[in-house]
C-alpha cells in the first residue's frame, strides 16, 4: 500500500516535496478577468495548482426563503455580510460560472499550473471529465454523499477530501466506501470558517 497519490507528473504525500494549492473559490468577485488574473497570481506565486468549485446556486441548494436557507444572524461562525442572506443568493454571487472554467483550464494549461476542482454533483463531475481535470476535491459538507463519491471514483483519478466539518463515523464510513471501490484518496483536515477580508485588487 503506497502513502503517495499521482497528480500529473507530481507524487504528492510523505516525504515528497509540499503540494501548494491555490483555491480560487468564489475570490473572483463574478468577474472573468479576475478570475484569469488570480490562476496567473497562483503561478506567479508558485503554486502548484489552482482549485475552482464546481456548482450552480440549483445544483446545490433551493431557491428558498425559509429559515434552514438563510444564514443565522446569530451564528458568529458567518462573515457578518452573510447573515440574513438565503443560501440561494449567496451562491449566485460566488459560484464560478461553467462556460469561465474550459476557458480557465486553458489558460492554466499554457501557464503549466494544474487546475482541478470541487464538484457537488454528479452533473458537475461530468462536466469536469470533459475539462480532463487530473485529480477531484471532495468538500467536507459532501464527504458522505455517496452517488458524489461513487461518480468520482469511477473516473478513477485520485481524490482528496476534506473532513473538516464531518464526524468520525462519516469519515469511517466514506474511507470504506472508497476502499471498496478501489479510490486513491487522500485527506486534508481543512479549516471551515471563514473570516471577513476586504477585497484584492489585481492588475
Amino acid at each position: 500500500m503506497t502513502n503517495l497519490i499521482q497528480i500529473q507528473e507530481r507524487e504528492v504525500g510523505e516525504g515528497k516535496q509540499v503540494f501548494v494549492v491555490a483555491e480560487i473559490s468564489g475570490n473572483h468577485r463574478q468577474k472573468y478577468e479576475e478570475a484569469k488574473a488570480l490562476v496567473r497570481v497562483a503561478k506567479e506565486a508558485g503554486a502548484d495548482a489552482v482549485k475552482l468549485q464546481t456548482y450552480t446556486p440549483d445544483t446545490i441548494t433551493l431557491n428558498s426563503d425559509k429559515g434552514w436557507f438563510r444564514v443565522g444572524e446569530t451564528d458568529n461562525d458567518n462573515p457578518e455580510l452573510w447573515k440574513g442572506k438565503t443560501l440561494y443568493g449567496l451562491y449566485q454571487t460566488a459560484y464560478t460560472p461553467w462556460d469561465w472554467q474550459p476557458k480557465l483550464k486553458k489558460l492554466a494549461d499554457e501557464l503549466g499550473i494544474i487546475l482541478f476542482s470541487t464538484p457537488f454533483d454528479v452533473t458537475a463531475v461530468d462536466f469536469l471529465e470533459k475539462l480532463n481535470v487530473p485529480i477531484y476535491k471532495v468538500a467536507s459538507y459532501e464527504c458522505n454523499h455517496v452517488p458524489l463519491l461513487k461518480k468520482i471514483a469511477a473516473t478513477g483519478k485520485p481524490i482528496i477530501m476534506s473532513v473538516g466539518y464531518a464526524t468520525q463515523e462519516e469519515i469511517d464510513y466514506s474511507m470504506t466506501f472508497l476502499k471498496s471501490v478501489q479510490a486513491t484518496v487522500g485527506i486534508f483536515h481543512c479549516i471551515t470558517t471563514y473570516m471577513e477580508n476586504p477585497p484584492i485588487e489585481y492588475s
